[in-house]
């Protein structure tokens, strides 16, 4: 938009050459003509490079106004949204191949990977199309479909991922199944569907809880969360599925895919897994007590401290009275069905001594939401304010939320996410509302968060959106901060007995720009190394340069 103000500016003010010297005009016209977009947004781009993570934490001058995202009266953090993808058919996860090509990968509920680039075009062509394999239905709220996706950490050499998704089998079971991929190794953006090697198979009770989340950890390890198995209450045998280790169901698994077991299986038990050597317990178990883990993520850490490093945040959907947010660690059980959120839901097992259950580090009842989506902790660049904040939301009740840890109290402290509650989000590109049903989130290869909502939540239907948080105070400036506007300003050349009255041409801003005072006029001459320059008169004509320095002063 301001390039093309200034095109059209420039334009006018050749209007007047046009009437009053033919020559300079044909000259400005020409030089309007060579004017080139990319190389005058180059010139507008501050390039500072302490002012992305993590030098903006290091930077004195950057790091003393940082700290907290700007509240309402109730407490409210102000967040704006990008919406940079919509029409999608329940898009349930969005994720990166940490291969620095800034690809986003997007997975709808029926079975298709599409490819968006980093300038938010879609690829034609989808990345895998196993829709025809994908067991999914068009009721609303069917939880089954295509439900999870990792790349390999190796994805850059062996071109493998790794996917999760409901399916029938020839004696119509009800089934989920983990497989590798490759992608064709003549094209980036295409899988080879031919290529596809199951992992593993579980059958499932219910069309219900059917987990689905996939993720490496840093230990270079795959982790697949699982459900209970469906129904209600976890009613399978006699202390139910999560809390039997001897099943896969309610369980967190982590499995070697760099190689096979002595016994066949597609896939190594890393020999450290909690309860290897446990004959009651299947090897797979690395956390168990989970009644249905909706959307985890690998915190990146501090980009400073590289505080948090490694953590494993999941939201774990309640059944009638709490949502839980759990962070996982080896050999820890969630409680469940003992336990829901903090509360007891079977007495029986609750007050059981040898329960050892691991609390949730949050939970919420239902007046606030029915089924958690798990998020991420910020790490991104473009909002150093919400570094730290784990970000999630409700599927049913469509609230987005942020907690921070407070290490004194050793706890996570909860506040509410309100969109559109500021006058910036009312910006070109800014949008200050979304759909209700909140699927999934996600976070691109520089840390940027987004996440990913429905209006009518139904795999078939095309109206899921992806949008991208925006901290309105994202750039956090400090109060005697100053920079240098990488602009230069060059006057057309005029002649000295037609020189334009730029002092009469009244000026009126374009919606969306903001005025400004200039406190302390200033010019400058800057001269290359130690070497002298001339000044004289081309053809009669002069011309002159300057550059402008902005102090910013807080509202």
């Amino acid at each position: 938009m301001l390039f093309q103000n200034c095109l059209i500016g420039a334009i006018s003010l050749t209007n007047y050459f046009h009437v009053t010297d033919q020559f300079n005009w044909m000259k400005a016209t020409q030089c309007i003509r060579d004017l080139n977009k990319t190389r005058f947004c180059n010139l507008l781009n501050i390039q500072d490079q302490d002012y992305c993570y993590p030098n903006v934490l290091k930077n004195t001058d950057l790091n003393s106004n940082l700290g907290s995202v700007v509240e309402d009266p109730k407490g409210c953090l102000q967040l704006c949204l990008k919406e940079v993808a919509n029409g999608l058919r329940n898009p349930v996860l969005m994720l990166h191949a940490n291969d620095n090509t800034h690809r986003a990968f997007v997975a709808e509920q029926v079975g298709i990977i599409w490819v968006y680039l980093p300038d938010g075009s879609r690829l034609e062509e989808p990345f895998l199309d196993i829709k025809k394999i994908v067991l999914a239905s068009p009721w609303i709220g069917d939880e089954r479909g295509f439900l999870g996706m990792a790349f390999h950490p190796k994805h850059k050499r062996n071109r493998k991922f790794y996917i999760y998704y409901s399916y029938m089998d020839k004696k119509k079971a009800e089934k989920i199944r983990i497989s590798e991929f490759k992608v064709l190794a003549s094209d980036v953006n295409k899988a080879d569907p031919r290529s596809e090697r199951s992992l593993l198979e579980l059958e499932e009770p219910a069309a219900n809880h059917n987990g689905g989340q996939l993720l490496f950890g840093l230990d270079g390890c795959l982790y697949l969360f699982i459900g209970d198995g469906g129904k209600a209450g976890d009613p399978f045998g006699k202390f139910g599925n999560a809390q039997n280790k001897s099943t896969l169901l309610g369980k967190v698994l982590r499995i070697d895919v760099n190689g096979k077991s002595p016994d066949g299986k597609p896939y190594r038990i890393p020999p450290d897994n909690p309860f290897v050597s446990d004959p009651k317990a299947l090897p797979e178990v690395y956390a168990y007590g989970v009644r249905n883990m909706w959307r985890c993520a690998v915190d990146r850490g501090d980009p400073v401290t590289h505080k948090g490093r490694g953590r494993i945040f999941c939201g774990d959907v309640g059944q009638n009275r709490f949502e839980e947010v759990d962070i996982i660690v080896k050999g820890g059980n969630y409680g469940w069905r003992a336990k829901e959120g903090f509360e007891c839901y079977d007495i029986k097992l609750c007050y059981n001594s040898s329960l050892d259950d691991i609390l949730p580090i949050f939970a919420y009842g239902h007046s606030v939401g029915k089924s958690v989506t798990g998020g991420y902790v910020y790490r991104g660049c473009e909002s150093p304010n919400l570094n730290g904040l784990y970000i999630f939301g409700d599927f049913m009740s469509g609230r987005l939320m942020a907690l921070q840890e407070d290490e004194r109290e050793n706890k996570w402290k909860k506040q509410d996410i309100c969109i559109g509650s500021t006058k910036a989000c009312a910006f070109p590109g800014l949008i200050s509302s979304y759909n209700k049903f909140i699927i999934s989130f996600a976070e691109d290869e520089a840390g940027e968060l987004y996440f990913m909502a429905t209006s009518y939540p139904s795999a078939y239907a095309p109206h899921g959106s992806i949008y991208k948080f925006v901290d309105p105070a994202r750039l956090a400036i400090h109060q005697n901060f100053s920079f240098l506007l990488n602009i230069t300003l060059t006057w057309l050349p005029c002649s000295s007995h037609h020189n334009p009255q730029v002092s009469n041409v009244k000026v009126t801003p374009t919606k969306g720009l903001v005025t400004y005072e200039v406190l302390k006029p200033g010019k400058w001459l800057m001269i290359p190394d130690t070497r002298g320059i001339r000044w004289g008169l081309v053809m009669g004509y002069s011309a002159f340069t300057s550059r402008l320095l902005l102090q910013i002063q807080p509202a």
